[in-house]
């Protein structure tokens, strides 16, 4: 998974930030989650889901004062084990992830529109400053 995270300025309009990994593979995020299926007081199935949060990194930190745990590709297996019995042995995992292995830039609002679902909602844009360049 990709990341996108709006920030608001009383300056300018909303400006959408892409984060993803910088890597040649363009290799994707991987959230830390949380499922269940379970029965309200009338009997209904219901099913939830959460991404788990942790304090930001250094390439987040001053756009949100939360972020996504992301696992490393090492940790997959070990997540998604529906047999681990020892919380323990995940807490590691619930930390920032590296920001050395992350990258941000602006993207377009098109991004917004679920109906653009296209290579272009994750391009770079870049922002005229105020001498035009």
């Amino acid at each position: 998974m990709k990341e996108v995270e709006f920030v608001k300025d009383a300056d300018v309009p909303t400006t959408v930030l892409f984060c993803d990994n910088p890597s040649e593979d363009d290799s994707i995020f991987a959230f830390a989650g949380i499922w269940d299926s379970w029965r309200n007081p009338e009997g209904k199935a219901i099913e939830t889901c959460s991404i788990i949060t942790t304090t930001p990194n250094a390439l987040l930190v001053d756009i949100h004062d939360r972020m996504p745990v992301i696992l490393p590709d090492d940790a997959y297996d070990l997540w998604l084990d529906p047999g681990f019995q020892k919380a323990d042995s995940i807490c590691d995992l619930l930390k920032p992830f590296d920001q050395q292995l992350m990258q941000r830039y602006e993207v377009s609002s098109r991004v917004n529109l679920v109906k653009n679902d296209d290579p272009a909602c994750a391009e770079p844009v870049l922002r005229e400053t105020a001498t035009g360049v």
